[in-house]
């Protein structure tokens, strides 16, 4: 029976050439070259953490708690006459900038593709105990400088009008350094600046290039190193809060390198994954 089968398809399939009836050919599926809507797709399991795990909220406040318990700490057992000051980041430190990030989940985009455009509306949320801590310290005479990446010819208003709409303290243009004009994007020289001319009471931040421990554009390897190096600041002079979407850590993965292709991004970050091997 079978064979009689396939006798008949071919008989059928000579016949159509015959008549010049239309035979549809076999297609062999092409493979799409991965491209960064591809990618970003890889942020959806940490947005999704930052926006609907107690967890994240449960470290953001745990944070904020050790940021307080070392103002206090400060306030009682240091004596100057330099003003108290405490110097916070922006992004993911004070701002969630992760409804932006769900924004590219799903989109051929990469920032800075319509960021300007969010950060304009002011709709940014705090993070949680931020601000709750930040009046704290203002409370207590002490004095915050938000030390943002921000640019200040493109972010400046957007970002004041986002910080007092939440309600932190201290927010103008002395308090909020934002990055100048064609200016670098490290961190350091501003917060040394800031650490020479008052008396730093503890940093907090997302990113390890929030602190000025010379991290800025650093391998891998070498920023385990750094980050070793000062294992004794951490909860104490540094608070760290988390943040799994971007940051400094991301970029060491493709060498500081801009314009690295969707493809090889996603090679890049695979080769890196320590994998159990049975």
């Amino acid at each position: 029976m079978k064979k009689c089968k396939v006798l008949y398809s071919a008989v059928f399939f000579a016949a159509c050439l015959t008549v010049g009836f239309p035979v549809r050919a076999q297609t062999i599926p092409v493979e799409k070259p991965y491209s960064l809507k591809d990618l970003n797709e890889q942020l959806v399991m940490a947005t999704l953490w930052v926006q609907t795990s107690a967890e994240y909220r449960a470290l953001c406040q745990q944070a904020y708690n050790m940021a307080r318990m070392m103002l206090d700490k400060d306030l009682a057992e240091v004596k100057t006459d330099k003003k108290r000051i405490v110097i916070v980041d922006g992004d993911e430190t004070t701002i969630q900038a992760n409804e932006y990030e769900a924004y590219m989940i799903g989109k051929d985009l990469e920032y800075p593709s319509q960021w300007y455009d969010w950060v304009a509306s002011a709709s940014g949320k705090a993070i949680p105990g931020a601000v709750e801590f930040l009046t704290y310290a203002a409370s207590k005479g002490v004095e915050t400088y938000y030390v943002t990446n921000r640019k200040v010819d493109l972010e400046y208003q957007g970002t004041l009008d986002n910080l007092k709409k939440l309600g932190y303290p201290s927010v103008d243009a002395e308090h909020v350094v934002y990055r100048q004009k064609g200016a670098s994007d490290d961190k350091q020289p501003r917060q040394m600046a800031l650490e020479e001319k008052y008396h730093l009471v503890a940093y907090v931040g997302d990113n390890l290039e929030d602190y000025p421990i010379s991290i800025y554009q650093k391998p891998i390897e070498e920023r385990y190193r750094i980050s070793d190096a000062h294992k004794d600041e951490w909860g104490k002079r540094f608070i760290v809060l988390p943040n799994p979407m971007y940051g400094a850590w991301e970029k060491a993965i493709k060498d500081n390198k801009k314009g690295v292709p969707a493809e090889e991004q996603n090679k890049l970050r695979k080769a890196l994954l320590r994998q159990w091997k049975p």
